[in-house]
């Protein structure tokens, strides 16, 4: 069979929230199309299927969307993680 996935990630090097980058990538087979970045600000395609979405939903709500998700999602993980990384060191 086929498989489509998606995968949500969290970069961050410093203790600094301005240098975390989210990441939300779409894969098809084990190769990605399509990748929206925190650090572009919209999404870009790898492939031709890929940059065919990423046209259309860089001029639609989703990438406005997807814009917040570095505060919803990383930030909100972010001091979960640090906080059970220096109870463990």
């Amino acid at each position: 069979g086929f498989r489509h996935y998606t995968v949500a990630d969290c970069e961050f090097n410093s203790s600094k929230l301005n240098d975390i980058e989210y990441t939300h990538s779409y894969y098809y087979n084990k190769l990605e199309y399509v990748r929206f970045s925190s650090s572009v600000g919209k999404y870009v395609g790898y492939t031709e299927y890929g940059i065919k979405n990423a046209e259309r939903w860089n001029n639609g709500p989703e990438v406005i969307a997807r814009r917040g998700e570095k505060e919803r999602y990383c930030f909100h993980n972010v001091g979960i993680d640090v906080e059970a990384d220096l109870t463990k060191s």
